[in-house]
This record gives C-alpha cells, structure tokens and sequence, in this order.
C-alpha cells in the first residue's frame, strides 16, 4: 500500500524562520572613530543536513520575517514544519502595518498554535532570542507559541552558558530522533534552561535539564531544541558531527508526520 502520508510530508517544503543578524560596530581609534556594517547568518548547518534529506529549506532571515512570515494557520499548512530559531516573539507579533500604522493583523503567534493544533510541526532552536533568551528578549513565555511547546519556560533569562562545554545525554535511544545515535555526543557551550511538561517525552538532557523535548499537540507534534544549531553554543565539533545531520533529519521527519 502506497505511504502517501510520507509523499505528502516530504514534498510540501520547511519553513526556518531566524538565524541572521546585522552588526553596528563603531571602530573608535584614539581621537577618530568610523563604523562598519555587516550582516550574518547562522542557518547553514541546519539547512543542509535537511536538505541532504530531501527537503526543501525555504529559510526566513530576521529582518524579513516581520513582515514576510505567514499570518494564519492557513498559510502556514503548506509547509510540512515550521522552525523557530534565534527569532523573537516581537518580530512575529508587530508586523509594519501594526508597528507603523496601527493597522490590526492576526496574532502569529496564535497561528502558529493552530497551526500545530490541526496537524503542522514545529521546532524551535535554543538561543538568544528564543525561548525567553537573553534578558527574556525571547518573550515567549505565556505565549500560545508556548502552548504549543513540549515545555515550560522561565519568565527570565533563561541561559545556561557553559564555556567548560556540557555533553548531552540521550535518554530514550528507541525514540526515531535519536535512532541510531549511541555513544557520547559532542559538547555544547550552553542552553536554555527549560521545563518538561507531565505530557512531554524527554528524549536528549544536559546537565539534568531537557535538552530535547517533543510531544503530541492535537493533531501536530512540537519539538523543543534547547541548544543551538550552530555557533556559539554548537561548536564546530557539534556541527561537523558525523551524527548532526542524522539528528537533524530525524528531528525533520518526526515533527512533520513522518
């Protein structure tokens, strides 16, 4: 019998929204001083260990995202998982026309939780500007993004930096994300520090904290990355693991229905 779930799945596209930054730095050298602009993004790795597994990566840079991220549940159903990285919740709610000109527009937050409620996937990638993040700039505490999410979160800043490096530890080698993954992972420089919901499976911990959490949320499954995809926290040792596009991948296809 034909799998056509599967063939659904793989061909509708992922949506990584996040992951890039502008810099302003002002070079003060004694009396004179200039400043220099430049622009980053952090989405390389990820991108192409899902790639390399047949997806298509349709990547949504921070300064665009505003604007550019759907507005409904609707919108977001063509895509067979959203992932939240290094994006704060301010981005998604205060789209130019709300932020300018006052104008209403729909929670996004709230379509991405319906979004998974009627059967999407969603991922979101510890880091700075997630989960609550530096400063709690994240902002995704008590949000129905938070709903939606296999944890808890602090209502601070919830980093956990570890520049001696912290080395996670897989807890349920029979889950599909982390099939085939045995023995020591890598170091990671750091965290978010979240809570694990009664309901939730923890399948991945550092230092005794969730580091991997996923769940069933109505008819979709989320999926909390505590760490980061790529640098600082994921250091190159992380990324150019034989085992990161594996977990990646596995990751993709659990949360999209696979």
């Amino acid at each position: 019998m034909l799998d056509t779930r599967k063939k659904l799945t793989m061909s509708k596209p992922i949506l990584l929204a996040g992951e890039s930054w502008m810099m302003h730095t002002i070079h003060q050298k004694g009396f004179d001083s200039f400043t220099t602009t430049a622009y980053g993004e952090g989405h390389q790795w990820l991108s192409n260990a899902l790639t390399n597994a047949g997806f298509d990566v349709e990547h949504l840079p921070n300064h665009l995202a505003n604007d550019q991220f759907p507005m409904t549940a609707a919108e977001l159903s063509k895509y067979a998982a959203v992932i939240l990285s290094d994006i704060g919740a301010n981005t998604l709610l205060l789209h130019s026309d709300t932020f300018v000109k006052s104008e209403k527009r729909p929670n996004r937050l709230e379509s991405i939780r319906e979004y998974v409620e009627h059967g999407g996937g969603l991922v979101m990638v510890g880091g700075y500007l997630t989960f609550q993040g530096i400063e709690a700039k994240g902002r995704y505490a008590g949000t129905p993004v938070e709903a939606a999410l296999p944890v808890t979160m602090l209502a601070v800043d919830d980093r956990v930096e570890a520049p001696q490096g912290v080395a996670p530890v897989h807890s349920d080698a029979n889950h599909p994300i982390v099939a085939g993954l045995a023995g020591s992972w890598p170091e990671l420089l750091g965290y978010n520090k979240l809570m694990a919901r009664p309901a939730a499976s923890v399948i991945a911990t550092v230092e005794d904290d969730p580091l991997i959490a996923v769940w069933d949320y109505g008819q979709g499954r989320a999926v909390a990355f505590a760490s980061d995809c790529g640098p600082h926290w994921a250091p190159p040792e992380f990324v150019e693991w034989d085992g990161y596009r594996k977990l990646w991948s596995q990751l993709a296809k659990w949360v999209a229905g696979d």
